[in-house]
């Protein structure tokens, strides 16, 4: 038995042996030198050729050295790529607020990729992909080995088709697929509206909108009020927003503050090192203010998130943000591609960087998904109280003008009930102001 399986093995061994060919070194006896930057860059162009003249295939002299230009940047880190003139020029036509796809920001994560969050009203966020979520599969082609642009390439497709992603959502569960039709992602990037007396600005991306959004609907609304003192406060919706434009987020800072920095740069460089300070003015006139953040909140997010809790300007509500702390640069290059490049890493006024770890709330308040309506359950029986019975003396007390303001306090708080079973993190920040409001006798 012995015998056969020592052959078994010889026989794989000579097999192996006899379908590879390589040469084996001299060995010196002393470790020869550090190879020199050009000796080493030497080495790459032989290869490159070696590859050209020897591969089993003939292949794209122009693939061959982007995958080497792009495969150099991303051993980095994850944010570091090199974008092809197409993905260059989408790349910037995104950054105005329109542009074809899925409506999901991903980044890279040992391999895989991972949602950081999906955008408002996109396929992405109908489909119901979260935070967190990975992706391993794209109409059944894994995205293991692929770099992000390979990944994302996958992805996109002409606007009214259909795309099938694998998700990964829990490693203790399996896999499920999501199908979602592409679509032109028309980004509002901040939406302004009124709950109560308390003005709330959702703000789903940091684009050359946002803080334009952001200001033209504040003063809407609190015209529409009949003037600011008519307002609570604000909340500051930065839930799943994934970032974008670092100028934004120091302009939708600047917006609340009247002086003190706002973010820092620091690079290896001086000339990579910057700070960024606010200028007088707040747009609330110094009203309560309260900025709602997740998982998804990340980059730009994390900038106006950490400077107004740095400041103590706003009351932080939520969950932990993603904890994206550098800064990307655009450099073009030659043949009309761009590399992005990690250039910095950026730090809150207190010093803090928010890189690996994220902007942790004030307050923490997990989000609660809302109850599905069952339309067969019976409507809770209505509670009766005393106005309600036969002969009841009326309340002699109160105006006309008093109990109509009676009357809106108990809509607006049944508004509130109901908001709650919506969205529990939106309520708290809102009855959070309200408490601040009552206790400083704004």
């Amino acid at each position: 038995m012995n015998k056969y399986w020592m052959a078994a093995v010889g026989g794989i061994t000579a097999g192996l042996i006899t379908s590879t060919q390589f040469a084996l070194p001299s060995f010196a006896q002393e470790a020869a030198p550090a190879p020199t930057t050009y000796e080493q860059l030497d080495l790459f162009g032989d290869i490159f050729e070696r590859i050209r003249s020897a591969y089993v295939d003939d292949v794209d002299d122009q693939a061959l050295t982007r995958a080497a230009i792009n495969g150099m940047l991303i051993s980095l880190d994850p944010h570091s790529s090199y974008l092809p003139p197409q993905n260059y020029e989408e790349m910037q036509f995104d950054t105005r607020g329109e542009f074809g796809g899925l409506g999901i920001e991903v980044t890279q994560e040992e391999g895989w990729v991972k949602i950081v969050s999906p955008m408002d009203g996109t396929p992405a966020d109908e489909a119901g992909l979260q935070s967190g979520d990975f992706i391993s599969a794209v109409n059944g082609e894994p995205t293991l080995g692929l770099t992000l642009n390979e990944a994302v390439d996958l992805m996109r497709g002409p606007v009214g088709s259909d795309i099938t992603l694998t998700i990964v959502r829990d490693v203790t569960a399996e896999p499920f697929e999501v199908s979602l039709t592409r679509a032109i992602i028309k980004l509002t990037a901040a939406r302004v509206r009124t709950e109560g007396r308390t003005i709330v600005m959702r703000v789903t991306t940091f684009n050359e909108q946002s803080y334009p959004n952001m200001a033209e609907g504040m003063a809407r609304e609190i015209e529409a009020a009949g003037g600011i003192e008519n307002i609570d406060g604000f909340v500051l919706d930065l839930r799943n927003n994934p970032g974008g434009l670092l100028s934004e987020a120091i302009s939708i800072s600047d917006a609340f503050l009247n002086e003190g920095e706002i973010v820092s740069t620091r690079g290896r460089n001086d000339r990579d090192s910057n700070r960024f300070s606010a200028t007088e003015g707040d747009l609330t006139e110094g009203k309560p203010l309260v900025v709602l953040i997740n998982g998804g909140s990340a980059s730009a997010s994390e900038i106006v998130a950490g400077a107004l809790q740095d400041h103590r300007r706003a009351v932080v509500v939520g969950t932990k943000s993603f904890g994206k702390g550098s800064v990307q640069t655009i450099m073009p290059m030659q043949g009309n591609g761009a590399i992005r490049l990690t250039t910095a890493r950026y730090y809150t006024p207190s010093g803090r960087s928010i890189q690996a770890l994220g902007v942790e709330p004030d307050i923490i308040v997990e989000f609660v998904p809302p109850a599905p309506v069952d339309p067969d359950a019976e409507d809770a029986p209505q509670r009766r109280s005393e106005a309600d019975l036969r002969g009841a003396i009326s309340n002699d007390s109160l105006t006309e003008d008093e109990r109509q303001q009676i009357e809106d306090e108990r809509a607006e708080q049944e508004a509130a009930a109901k908001l709650k079973g919506q969205d529990n993190q939106l309520a708290y920040a809102i009855d959070l102001i309200k408490g601040i409001t009552v206790l400083g006798g704004q």
